[in-house]
């Protein structure tokens, strides 16, 4: 495997952490006429999405995860442990995008359930 250097992961970890509140600034497709209010009740949605931390402990545990699951690869599919930690990076960094991901995805779903909630007929 090559070496890992820090001109491929700091890239890859800014990336992460740059889409890591996109999911707050989704704005929903609403069905119906928007009304006077809705600027006011998607800004005050996205808020209350962007309001949880950027790392919360779902997005570590994916990371520490990926870690595990790459530097056991390494391992098992190499037979030692010389690029043990390369192979832990490269599963962090994947564990990592998996689990902001996934936080994008929930911070999505916040979004949608407060202008349904504000009476917004929310298609997606």
């Amino acid at each position: 495997m090559p070496r890992l250097s820090t001109c491929t992961t700091v890239p890859a970890l800014l990336l992460a952490a740059a889409c890591a509140n996109s999911g707050a600034n989704y704005t929903p497709v609403i069905d119906g006429p928007k009304g006077p209010k809705y600027e006011s009740d998607l800004a005050a949605c996205q808020q209350l999405a962007a309001s949880g931390g950027v790392v919360d402990g779902r997005v570590a545990g994916s990371t520490a995860a990926g870690a595990g699951i790459g530097a056991a690869s390494a391992v098992i599919w190499d037979g030692n442990s010389s690029n043990l930690g390369e192979a832990a990076a490269v599963g962090a960094i994947a564990g990592l995008a998996s689990g902001v991901a996934r936080q994008n995805s929930s911070r999505e779903n916040i979004v949608r359930n407060c202008m349904a909630g504000r009476g917004y007929r929310v298609l997606g």
